[in-house]
């Protein structure tokens, strides 16, 4: 009976915690989300981003800034395709685990057992076996790439699958196994020809037949749609150099590297996949996969013996500064960005694509999440009119020469500044509590009041300059 009792009032802790998450209010956050990409595009000289955010089956938000192609100066949309290169990595776990799911693999099976083209070198005598399992947490000891030039431009020659497995006798591993973590492209690239191996079919195939057709993911391939390259497929463009440019990046198809490297997709896609996880996770039904299988891959299987890294079947896996469990990873290939990220606690997550190398999609997820935090409002305090009154205070304000600008935005019935640029928006934000005609005053963390923030209006009523510590900026008309 205790029992029973326990397992209900579980049921409606859940229940409640649910109903006040669906009571949120993101609607002003989400205007600043598009104030700060649209500054942080322009800042960090970035050619185009794209980015969704989700709530367990529920898209709350896309946006897409910037070009796609500027050659051709067409811009970004949220169905822009870009090469989501080590995301990859993710679905040919899934692949793998859906062969475990099914009693075809097990996970310390030896590579060596399934693959007859694994002919790496072992140079170390002592070494425990290389197997599936170590492989998906990088700790196999295995080099970080096969034995080809494959990142090099401006060709960047990927090998072929056979060329790859032709060279796995000339190579060595660098640890011995469970020793390390070290990422490797080489071991995700040898478990998308285990996948082959296993299914009896191209890996291509089996996962476009097996994950990307049932999760409905129309726009996500195992390689580079080349021929809409400069249209739905964004150009690719390289890190900044000195002068201050971009050179657009040839396009490239990571061929035998594909499992580890290959994809293509969009935000949108993502956004689906990450959907699909949430809600396996809450499920008793077999989609792909077990429920208890992805919930295995999500938790950690490898610690790093100086405690930085942990990874979990595919998944980098880490804690968030709330304690919250985060799962996802990271692309970086010729010419794009990406991350997907998901927080498990919350049921939210993260895909920001960047069409441009040298650059850091993850901060811009994390910003994201951290105007979220800050800025959210429960439904039932919303308070439109409050804040409609404080619509002509809102635009971009001068902050030269010392920053950039400063934006100034409303907070039900408050305003708040942004800096702009800003690396961690959250922490450049201030908000501000009316006292009386132009003049607000700041809220501390204490909830006590600071200094003032004077609004000045030109003569025919218009606000032209904000004042504060008796200095001024002028707003930027645009």
């Amino acid at each position: 009976m205790k029992n029973i009792f326990l397992f209900i009032s579980c049921v409606f802790l859940m229940q409640s915690i649910q109903s006040q998450e669906s009571e949120k209010d993101y609607t002003e956050a989400f205007q600043l989300v598009d104030v700060w990409l649209e500054a942080q595009k322009d800042f960090d000289q970035l050619p185009g981003l794209t980015a969704v955010v989700v709530k367990d089956q529920e898209v709350l938000w896309t946006g897409a800034f910037g070009m796609a192609n500027k050659e051709t100066q067409l811009k970004t949309s949220t169905n822009t395709i870009c090469s989501i290169c080590s995301i990859s990595k993710l679905f040919t776990s899934v692949a793998i685990m859906k062969l475990y799911d099914e009693g075809k693999i097990r996970l310390d099976d030896k590579v060596s057992d399934h693959l007859p083209a694994y002919t790496l070198q072992q140079k170390y005598p002592e070494s425990g076996p290389i197997t599936i399992r170590s492989l998906l947490t990088h700790s196999s000891g295995l080099p970080r790439e096969a034995g080809y030039p494959y990142w090099t431009g401006p060709d960047f020659p990927f090998p072929t699958q056979k060329e790859i497995d032709a060279k796995l006798k000339d190579q060595e591993t660098l640890y011995p196994a469970s020793t390390y973590f070290q990422y490797s492209n080489l071991g995700l690239t040898l478990l998308g020809e285990i996948v082959a191996e296993i299914s009896g079919m191209p890996y291509d195939t089996y996962v476009e037949e097996n994950i990307l057709i049932p999760l409905g993911l129309s726009n996500t391939r195992t390689k580079m749609p080349e021929e809409l390259y400069g249209t739905d497929l964004a150009i690719g463009y390289a890190a900044l150099n000195r002068a201050g440019k971009r050179d657009k990046v040839k396009l490239f198809q990571a061929n035998g590297i594909g499992p580890a490297a290959g994809f293509s997709s969009t935000v949108g896609d993502l956004g689906k996949f990450a959907s699909w996880q949430l809600r396996l996770r809450d499920s008793s039904q077999v989609e792909i996969l077990k429920s208890s299988t992805l919930k295995n891959m999500q938790r950690v299987h490898w610690t790093n013996p100086d405690w930085t890294t942990t990874w979990g079947l595919g998944f980098s896996v880490y804690k968030g500064s709330d304690g919250s469990t985060w799962v996802g990873h990271g692309g970086s290939c010729p010419g794009f960005r990406s991350t997907l990220q998901i927080n498990l606690k919350t049921k939210m997550a993260f895909s920001v694509m960047i069409n441009a190398s040298g650059t850091n999609p993850n901060q811009y997820g994390k910003g994201i999440h951290a105007i979220m935090k800050k800025m959210v409002i429960n439904k039932k305090d919303v308070d439109p009119e409050a804040t409609a009154k404080l619509k002509e205070y809102v635009g971009y304000y001068d902050s030269s020469p010392w920053w950039g600008e400063t934006y100034i935005s409303t907070h039900n019935g408050k305003l708040v500044s942004l800096g702009l640029p800003s690396k961690e928006p959250a922490e450049s934000m201030s908000f501000y509590k009316h006292v009386e005609g132009d003049v607000f005053r700041r809220i501390r963390d204490d909830k006590n009041l600071g200094e003032t923030l004077t609004f000045i209006r030109n003569e025919d009523g218009r606000v032209i300059k904000i004042e504060r510590h008796g200095n001024f900026s002028s707003k930027i008309e645009r």
